[in-house]
């Protein structure tokens, strides 16, 4: 019999290993160390200190000074100098430096250093120090594999930079980048100030459904499964609006958030992932004024906890995100951008003829709402660096919207724009039901017209309003989004641990 059918086989090597040839040597190291009677994935293990905590507390320690101090630290092996005398580990919060006395260490921790790896994790104990040349150092008694790596690291002088495969394998992205490791701290960061504002606020914090009879909430293709024990279809939300909009009617709070995923089964970019984190609220007795407010602080205090300052820089571009953002209409943006007044339009048909004046591609299906989006988003959008609340969409493209005071064409809906991207949405909330039920079936007439991405009719929602739902403001913004505008990342791959990928073979 061969030597591999004689390993158990949970201890065999995976095949893209056993056939990597510069595995070979780290698998004979790993048989070695189990010959010794080692495990070189152990249970457990106690570490009693980490890097940055240690540089923290010796940053006084002077050259060339020796301590009776004795920690156990715990890490990857990213560099061996000198035949294993000096190694470079790394924790989750730094780096510190392992000296190994080859003359006074027992003959067994010497043979088990000749058999450690850069990219193994392992344990050390032993007494603090610092060296002639300035290194804090763990001067090594004691050694523990805490796990033997079977595949060698990225070189380290050009890393790893591949982008795709820094998607794809963002384990081994995040062991060589330090900048991925920060960016993905920042976001942590940023979600528990968008947290913590709310919850300063008065907001109560709730999850609701992540499977829907309906998709609703927002204009967007869903994803479809199906539930077998029930046997009907279900949808991926595409948005959690409508059942906050059901707590409020219900009276659990006042206000309501939640910071969850959505779904949307539409194309993917470096601004788009098919699924996404989002903070939406519900605030009784509010309007989108009201959200207006609601999204400066959250925007600005998130900043302000990552970056110590309302002025950043996104690429080439310096953005200034200090309050109050400047507040604009969309027809009126559209008008200072083409000279086109699409107030003074009043059918569709026009409104379509001066887009193809602007040299827009038009269906022919555009009504007079959406024509006005198309110019918007064709010539304003990109444009809209410096933050910008863009105020009275039309009512055509916003069907839970409350119409405007003043303008029936028009509802109490904003959008905030920052570097040319929506990062928030928010509307004074449509409460009367019979107006909800009409633009309902407004949107399924679409539907039926071929439109994917129009509402479906939710008569249990329309039910809820019929039982009195109070003025409402309602607030969306897009999570991912937000953070690649604080992180200064192009995309918004770059700030989601496990993007969504193509398959590979």
């Amino acid at each position: 019999m061969s030597d591999t059918t004689q390993i158990p086989d949970n201890q065999r090597a995976p095949h893209d290993v056993e056939s990597n040839s510069q595995t070979a040597p780290r698998l004979k190291k790993l048989a070695e160390l189990r010959a010794m009677g080692i495990d070189p994935y152990p249970y457990s293990y106690d570490p009693t200190a980490h890097a940055e905590e240690l540089q923290r507390k010796y940053e006084g320690l002077a050259l060339d000074t020796y301590t009776e101090d004795k920690v156990r630290v715990a890490g990857r092996i990213r560099a061996v100098r000198n035949g294993g005398m000096f190694i470079d580990l790394a924790d989750t919060t730094g780096r510190i430096q392992v000296y190994s006395d080859l003359k006074t260490l027992d003959e067994r921790t010497v043979k088990v250093l000749e058999l450690i790896d850069i990219g193994d994790m392992i344990g050390v104990e032993g007494t603090i120090r610092r060296t002639r040349r300035g290194e804090l150092t763990v001067a090594l008694q004691d050694l523990t594999v805490l796990s033997k790596a079977l595949l060698p690291l990225p070189e380290k002088y050009h890393g790893l930079v591949d982008i795709e495969t820094r998607q794809r394998q963002r384990y081994l992205d995040l062991i060589m980048n330090d900048e991925s490791r920060a960016v993905f701290r920042k976001r942590s960061r940023i979600i528990s100030e968008v947290r913590g504002e709310m919850i300063d606020r008065g907001f109560l914090e709730v999850e609701t459904p992540m499977l829907h009879q309906i998709a609703g909430g927002a204009s967007a293709r869903p994803f479809i499964t199906h539930h077998n024990a029930l046997d009907i279809d279900l949808y991926l939300r595409i948005a959690p609006e409508l059942h906050l909009k059901r707590l409020i009617v219900g009276q659990l709070s006042d206000r309501v958030f939640e910071i969850n995923r959505c779904f949307r089964n539409e194309g993917i970019s470096p601004r788009h992932n098919p699924e996404f984190t989002t903070l939406e609220a519900y605030q009784a007795f509010g309007d989108y004024n009201d959200m207006l407010e609601l999204t400066e602080a959250i925007v600005t205090r998130a900043c302000l906890a990552v970056n110590g300052s309302l002025r950043i820089k996104f690429g080439e571009r310096e953005l200034d995100l200090t309050r109050p953002w400047r507040r604009e209409t969309m027809t009126e943006l559209v008008r200072e951008a083409t000279d086109v007044d699409f107030l003074g339009i009043e059918t569709a048909e026009e409104a379509r003829e001066r887009c193809k004046s602007l040299g827009l591609v038009v269906t022919g299906k555009e009504n007079w709402g959406q024509a006005v989006e198309l110019a918007f988003g064709e010539k304003v959008e990109k444009t809209l660096v410096q933050p910008t609340h863009v105020t009275e969409h039309p009512r055509d493209i916003s069907p839970l919207a409350k119409g405007h005071r003043t303008d029936p064409r028009l509802t109490e809906r904003f959008e905030t724009f920052i570097n040319g991207w929506e990062v928030a949405n928010a509307f004074s909330e449509l409460t009367d039901p019979q107006d909800q039920f009409t633009r309902f079936e407004a949107q399924t007439a679409q539907k039926e017209a071929g439109d994917v991405e129009a509402q479906s009719m939710d008569r249990d929602f329309v039910r809820a309003l019929e039982y009195g739902l109070v003025p409402t403001g309602g607030l969306g913004i897009g999570i991912d989004r937000l953070t690649m505008l604080l992180t200064d990342s192009a995309s918004i791959r770059d700030v989601i641990l496990f993007p969504t990928h193509r398959p590979q073979n």
